[in-house]
């Protein structure tokens, strides 16, 4: 199999003159600059002209690059726009980079190539203002209709403070009502189809069953989902905004945020991402404390998905005692960390502070009662006969179209691709624990719940190793960027006293580069993208999100079924809105 060099020269051979540079980032991706006219074609030659190609289009994002100080050799952009893609044969990485000019620049859409690239396309120009030329639909997409400017530039107010008051005039009401109104034509829908009209269904925004703010209009023909429309961006927060206006350390809490049921998931990938730009090396000891606690989230996260799954099917008791056993793993966070459901615990470097005394029996007890509760869920939901009659053979997905569409996790896994990124790219010390990575057969809505609950016994099992292989040591990094200088010595030299006020009230400075970390997090792989400028803050944030994707894919895994039916779609993909919306 060809190595990042080979695939280089190929890129080469295959564009010539529009292959622009290469360029060195902190995570050894392979990344290319490739002129706007040639993106495409360099883009469908990994895609699927090399051997073991580059099918997954994990990520399209953009980055400002007027203000940016630090790029020394990068060819000359306004805005580059940069396409991560991934192979799992090759078990690697290739980073695509197209610089553009101008105020409004363009280039070719990729949505032939990957229908994924939809939403992300569209995102691009909500935010960053670039025209996406073939576009089936470039509109707004996480922001309303009516919404003034293009957020993610640099010239974009980050607080409200730097914009006038908000008003809301009665009139505007009208407008802004006339602009959310649902058109079948602004979706690619026809009103009426050979010999019949078409019923559109409106469910959500605020329905139990969409598992927080979003709406989908349905095309019905009868009974039957013709077709389907997803409009989220309800629960748009502006994250990736925050991150750039946060120092590195006081972004640390706002990643808990974007999967609120996942806790400390969030923060691994962010402060692996920030530890690969400042060269920081983390304690063994600090390294498997995070993955304890990044494993008993994951069982947290799965234990909500199977309760409020089965509440969606109708099934009313297994949620309070899901909900109740979620409790009991709440008091292992809560005796550890201080916090909950938020701890935002992890740190640049290591976690906050060192493991109680007493923490070890208490996480066995858990653990042991959690793995009695498992067998029980398996019996009282995965063997229930209306459970199987909602979820066997429903919405069947093939591992191609999983990749095309850029699925990850259990919902990937559930086709039969064991395909899991603590054993086949392992990260944060995972290659030290022993686990197996359960698949599904055919990919329906039942095999995502199975898989969803093999997995919790695959973690409890790496929560037992983490309690019986804890190492001895630290728990932070000794490195200048994670911790300001001891107490003592501040007290007797005033310019270790000036290093730590400004370490704790700015933040660690953090060299300039690039870096990408993807973590496998509860509902999929979740991923920074970080650029510092040699700043107290990044220069630029890109949270990629599982349930993003995911959803996206809701009309593929509904064509041809009944309401009902999308019911049990909508549990079985395991997302939450604030994943969505950032």
């Amino acid at each position: 199999m060809e190595t990042s060099s080979d695939i280089l020269r190929m890129l080469i051979e295959r564009c010539g003159d529009g292959l622009l540079d290469t360029q060195p980032t902190r995570d050894g991706v392979l990344t290319c600059w490739v002129s706007a006219d040639l993106a495409r074609e360099a883009l469908r030659f990994l895609q699927a002209e090399i051997d073991h190609p580059y099918r997954v289009l994990f990520d399209i994002t953009a980055i400002d690059e007027r203000y940016r100080e630090h790029r020394p050799g990068q060819p000359p952009s306004d805005f580059t726009v940069v396409y991560h893609l991934s192979s799992v044969e090759r078990r690697q990485d290739v980073r695509i980079k197209v610089p553009l000019l101008g105020e409004h620049p363009q280039l070719a859409t990729v949505t032939d190539l990957w229908p994924s690239a939809n939403w992300y396309e569209r995102e691009l120009w909500d935010m960053f203002g670039i025209v996406v030329d073939g576009h089936p639909r470039l509109d707004r997409i996480l922001l309303p209709p009516w919404w003034q400017g293009h957020p993610l530039r640099k010239e974009h107010p980050a607080r409200a403070t730097e914009m006038p008051p908000f008003t809301f005039p009665p009139e505007g009401a009208i407008t802004y009502e006339e602009m959310m109104q649902f058109s079948p034509e602004a979706q690619g829908m026809a009103c009426r189809l050979e010999d019949f009209d078409c019923m559109f269904l409106n469910l959500g925004p605020h329905h139990p069953s969409t598992h927080g703010v979003l709406r989908v209009v349905l095309q019905m023909d009868g009974q039957q989902i013709i077709d389907l429309a997803c409009e989220i961006g309800f629960h748009h927060r502006g994250a990736e905004k925050m991150g750039e206006r946060q120092s590195w350390h006081t972004f640390i809490p706002y990643t808990d945020r974007i999967d609120y049921l996942a806790g400390v998931l969030n923060n691994l990938p962010y402060v692996l991402a920030v530890e690969q730009l400042a060269g920081i090396d983390v304690p063994d000891r600090a390294r498997v404390i995070r993955i304890m606690l990044a494993e008993l989230f994951r069982v947290i996260s799965h234990l909500v998905y199977f309760g409020t799954f089965a509440q969606d099917l109708g099934m009313m008791s297994p949620v309070f005692y899901l909900f109740n056993d979620r409790e009991r793993a709440f008091s292992v966070i809560e005796a550890i960390t201080g916090g909950r459901m938020h701890p935002s615990w992890f740190r640049i470097g290591g976690v906050a502070q060192d493991l109680p005394d007493g923490w070890a029996p208490l996480v066995r007890e858990v653990v042991r009662y959690l793995r009695r509760q498992t067998d029980q869920y398996e019996k009282v939901m995965l063997q229930n006969a209306i459970f199987k009659l909602r979820t066997v053979g429903i919405s069947p997905l093939t591992v191609d179209e999983a990749l095309q569409w850029g699925a990850t996790g259990p919902l990937l896994r559930a086709c039969g691709m064991a395909w899991d990124l603590r054993k086949d790219r392992p990260y944060g010390g995972y290659e030290q624990f022993e686990f197996d990575v359960p698949v599904g057969r055919c990919g329906d809505c039942f095999d995502r719940a199975m898989v969803h609950l093999e997995e919790i016994r695959q973690s409890l099992r790496i929560i037992d190793q983490c309690v019986e292989q804890m190492p001895p040591g630290a728990c932070k990094a000794d490195h200048p960027l994670a911790i300001p200088p001891p107490k003592e010595r501040t007290l007797r030299h005033i310019e270790t006293l000036i290093d730590h006020f400004l370490g704790v009230s700015w933040g660690p400075v953090i060299p300039p580069g690039e870096a990408a970390v993807t973590v496998e997090g509860a509902k999929g792989q979740n991923g920074y993208y970080l650029v510092s400028d040699g700043n107290t803050m990044a220069y630029r944030t890109r949270i990629r999100t599982p349930s993003f994707p995911h959803l996206q894919m809701l009309p593929l895994l509904s064509r041809g079924l009944v309401v009902p039916d999308l019911v049990s779609i909508l549990g079985s993909i395991d997302f939450v809105m604030a994943d969505v919306d950032r």
